[in-house]
């Protein structure tokens, strides 16, 4: 007959001689470590404005030269001839300058003028060069008068392209006889003076240029 009395525990064994008892040691409460913030997005630099003070200033230097070439050859244009009558033993002389005519005399005056601007705008483009962002204000300005420039020294190259032509091949229609043939380097210096400041006027459009360029590039990038 199977006995019914609960079964007794089974005595605890005690850990044999010499053997370390090992305590499991509590584990540690995890950490919480802390988000830092994303720092806010880099963006480059803004580009500089656009500058083509370089190529300005170079083109006033040859504004200046030019210039003052044209200047010169219309001032030292003067020649003398000595004439005879075969009715009279009387010789005389006659004399061709730039101050007989009130359309070369323009000329000089417009001519001193952009050599005299040359100098000064070049000074200021110099300043643009070693500046790395001038002011719109001044690039709206050297425009403005280059624009100017350009009409005076094309006014005055055209009246004296005309005077020279007159000189060369005279105009019948009005009786307005030649004079190169009497007066070859007068025609000559006259000629050159007036190829040389058209040099000057097309330098003046390209600056013109360059100036309303740039403008328009430094809106475009302040939008």
């Amino acid at each position: 007959m199977a006995s019914t009395e609960p079964a007794k525990d089974a005595p605890e064994v005690p850990p044999p001689t010499g053997t370390p008892v090992v305590k499991a040691e509590p584990e540690a409460p995890p950490t919480l470590v802390k988000a830092e913030p994303e720092a806010p997005p880099v963006h480059p630099p803004p580009p500089p404005p656009f500058n083509l003070f370089k190529a300005d200033f170079v083109l006033r230097l040859a504004l200046f030269a030019t210039t003052l070439v044209s200047l010169v050859l219309m001032v030292v244009s003067k020649q003398t001839r000595t004439l005879s009558s075969p009715f009279s033993p009387v010789i005389f002389t006659l004399d061709a300058k730039f101050v007989y005519s009130p359309a070369l005399i323009y000329f000089v005056a417009v001519i001193s003028t952009a050599c005299l601007y040359s100098i000064i705008s070049g000074i200021v483009s110099a300043y643009g060069v070693f500046r790395p962002s001038p002011a719109n204000k001044l690039v709206f300005h050297l425009a403005t008068l280059d624009a100017v420039m350009v009409g005076l020294v094309a006014s005055a190259t055209g009246a004296v392209a005309a005077v020279a032509y007159i000189g060369l091949k005279g105009n019948s229609h009005v009786g307005w006889l030649k004079v190169c043939n009497m007066y070859g380097k007068f025609c000559s210096y006259v000629g050159s003076s007036a190829a040389v400041s058209l040099a000057s006027a097309i330098i003046l459009i390209f600056l013109v240029i360059i100036s309303t360029y740039s403008l328009h590039r430094r809106s475009s990038t302040a939008h």
